[in-house]
């Protein structure tokens, strides 16, 4: 039976930091970097993880913002990195993307980057008008087929997730759509309600205030699932477009030859933090989808996302970036 000396050891060495309990720990500040401005997704799930991280781990984790050049800024500054834990970064799917629209990287995607664990995942949304006549797939199609390339499809930017995510649709669905891209989600939506656009591709947590206030309709989803906080908007699949399953995706990385047991302490930290309650409700609220992951899986999704995206700059004519 324990005495009141071995529990209150007990206690003493749970409330000690992790370095003192022999886990991996860093052994000093933590940059964690994402390539993008500050305010969008990739910036508020950083700065959601960085004080739960920064309690388990003993030291401070600071989100550092390097935008530019549709992540690779940031990404060269981690894969440049010494890989001691001090330096992590939040990818996105523009990883991905990026890989297929440069000829030239200053870093191997898939050799200098080592993917920890996915984060969280997000659906790509589908609008049209509201009151309009495209209120389904469907129709969108029909239309689409009745005036080739007379529809316009509004997205941020050549080059981006939407983009392609919109270059997709038209190959599945054996349609064209003329592109039209915008500087930023604002100016897109606000073309498609002035009918300039017929159709805009966005990530969720972009304009699910939009699609809630009926600013815009919402028509479907681009992943394999239903999003639970807009339960009424159909996938694509459902819609039709069987083979359609495309998400933007949330992934910590660290650069090449970091420990085992740093890739294993922020997975478990990773998985501790997305069980709060607390955490998990602000990311559903966003659009997200909590996962937490192993490396292999984190790792098949980018393989699988680089090949995807690298196949469809081929068929689809888009111009690589120098």
């Amino acid at each position: 039976m324990p005495t009141r000396r071995t529990v209150l050891a007990a206690a003493t060495l749970a409330a000690l930091p992790a370095r003192a309990q022999g886990a991996w720990a860093p052994d000093g500040p933590v940059r964690f970097i994402q390539g993008f401005a500050p305010g969008g997704t990739t910036d508020i799930v950083a700065r959601l993880l960085a004080p739960p991280f920064a309690a388990a781990l003993g030291q401070p984790v600071v989100v550092e913002n390097r935008p530019g050049a549709g992540g690779t800024l940031a990404a060269e500054a981690l894969a440049r990195a010494r890989p001691d834990g001090r330096t992590m970064m939040m990818l996105n799917n523009a990883f991905a993307v990026t890989a297929a629209t440069f000829r030239r990287l200053p870093y191997d995607p898939l050799v200098d980057v080592v993917p920890v664990t996915q984060v969280a995942t997000m659906p790509l949304v589908f609008l049209t008008p509201p009151g309009g006549p495209l209120s389904s797939v469907a129709a969108l199609i029909a239309a689409a087929r009745a005036i080739p390339g007379g529809l316009n499809v509004a997205s941020v930017g050549i080059g981006s997730t939407q983009h392609f995510v919109a270059e997709a649709f038209q190959a599945m669905a054996g349609v064209t759509l003329t592109h039209v891209p915008y500087r930023g989600t604002p100016a897109a939506v606000l073309a498609l309600r002035q009918g300039d656009v017929q159709l805009v591709v966005e990530t969720l947590a972009a304009v699910i205030g939009q699609v809630r206030a009926g600013e815009a309709r919402a028509i479907a989803l681009s992943t394999a699932e239903r999003f639970a906080g807009l339960p009424d908007v159909p996938t694509m699949r459902e819609s039709g477009l069987a083979e359609f399953d495309l998400a933007t995706w949330f992934t910590i990385g660290f650069p090449a030859g970091i420990p085992p047991a740093a890739v294993a302490r922020i997975q478990a930290e990773t998985a501790r933090a997305l069980a709060d309650a607390d955490l998990s409700a602000r990311m559903r609220d966003m659009g997200l989808t909590p996962v937490g992951s192993d490396t292999a899986t984190a790792g098949a999704v980018i393989r699988r996302d680089i090949a995807r995206w690298r196949a469809l700059v081929a068929s689809a004519g888009i111009p690589q970036q120098e």
